[in-house]
């Protein structure tokens, strides 16, 4: 992919600290700048990573997460999502699963989408909550984990039986339980080593049972409950098959125990690793998120998010792994964001995946040889509607 030129609206900042860069105004409520900043390696060693910033007036913008191809799995690249759906701003948003296979795209962490719930969280990592109210747009950051069961309950099951559900939307292994909506894709994708039940979304009422067949389709307004291994033997035996199902009842409500407020109010949740500012100050919380000190430490493109101190948005990428740029550490990072203002911030996928899309461009430069990276969901940013 050709480098694009940036246009006039940045400001190229060779060798001042971050304390000097300036934002101009590209839209309204949109303002953007590119900086480079100083980095010190070790104790001799410098370096520079080149910055791009966006700083979003929420009541003048509203946020939006979207997944690729608008489904749970697949990727597209972040300006390819931007552009379908019209956005004048966008940045890549959630870690995924970066194969060749057909589950690919699949969010490796929490994924809320228009108020529904596309991937389960992970390891009580961070995450942005996004809630669109009519005047302005509300953020929060908290780390986030819940248990997710199916209930069975009427005769057949003998009053009410719970099932740990593993996952949601995403491959089923050995031994799992797994819940696929039907944002998920027109099938389930699996083998037929397994029992399928199709539940009625609104009423919790089985409609079918499969059992011995995979990849069964997931209809319109319905959920399916795929088991293999013992899960499996445990949904026959309380399934009903070969009984009439007419008072079997699966409860699917809240999905969650013990979530706050702050959950079922945001109509779009995206998770990272890890928290890096909380309360006006630097809190990396790496380890309990389950995050590698490597990670932490090396200088990789980095792309992230902060509330700032007037209560506007931050979104921000490092470009890296390049002679003019060579990325950030998490305190580099960090630290940068806390002289930019910050509040509280998270750090998002990077490496190759760090992009920033505005007015019909890519203005950073990523990494990966061949271009713009394919991800999995993208931050995008709207005019707020009057």
């Amino acid at each position: 992919m050709q480098n694009i030129r940036l246009t006039t609206a940045f400001i190229l900042l060779a060798i001042f600290p971050t304390s000097a860069q300036e934002f101009r105004k590209v839209r309204d409520g949109i303002e953007a700048a590119q900086f480079v900043r100083p980095i010190k390696v070790g104790e001799k060693e410098k370096s520079q990573a080149t910055v791009n910033a966006l700083r979003l007036d929420l009541t003048k913008v509203r946020l939006d997460v979207v997944h690729a191809l608008d489904a749970a799995i697949g990727v597209e690249t972040t300006s390819s999502i931007a552009a379908r759906h019209g956005a004048i701003a966008a940045i890549n948003a959630g870690f995924f699963r970066l194969d060749k296979s057909i589950f690919a795209g699949d969010a490796a962490g929490v994924l809320k989408i228009d108020n529904e719930i596309l991937s389960e969280p992970f390891a009580n990592r961070i995450a942005l909550f996004i809630s669109n109210k009519p005047n302005k747009t509300e953020i929060d950051f908290n780390h986030l984990d819940f248990n997710i069961s199916v209930r069975f309950h009427g005769t057949l099951a003998k009053g009410e039986l719970f099932f740990d559900v593993s996952g949601l939307n995403r491959e089923r292994k050995d031994n799992e339980l797994i819940i696929y909506t039907d944002y998920f894709h027109r099938t389930t994708l699996t083998d037929s080593n397994g029992v399928e039940i199709i539940v009625d979304k609104k009423f919790g009422l089985i409609k079918k049972i499969v059992n011995g067949k995979g990849s069964n389709e997931i209809p319109p307004n319905s959920y399916v409950l795929s088991a293999s291994g013992e899960m499996r033997q445990k949904l026959l035996q309380y399934a009903g098959i070969g009984r009439t199902r007419s008072r079997q009842g699966i409860g699917f409500p809240p999905l969650v125990a013990g979530l706050s407020d702050l959950y079922f109010k945001a109509e779009d949740i995206v998770g990272g690793v890890p928290q890096l500012i909380k309360n006006g100050k630097i809190e990396i919380t790496w380890e309990q998120e389950k995050a590698s000190k490597s990670f932490v430490e090396t200088y990789h493109p980095r792309t992230a998010v902060a509330k700032l101190k007037d209560g506007k948005f931050l979104m921000v990428t490092v470009d890296g792994r390049s002679e003019t740029s060579g990325g950030m550490s998490l305190q580099e990072l960090a630290e940068m964001l806390l002289e930019m203002g910050a509040t509280d911030a998270m750090n998002l996928d990077g490496g190759g995946s760090t992009t920033m899309f505005l007015d019909g461009k890519v203005v950073n430069k990523p990494s990966d040889k061949d271009g713009e990276r394919a991800v999995s969901d993208a931050i995008l940013v709207f005019p707020r509607k009057k």
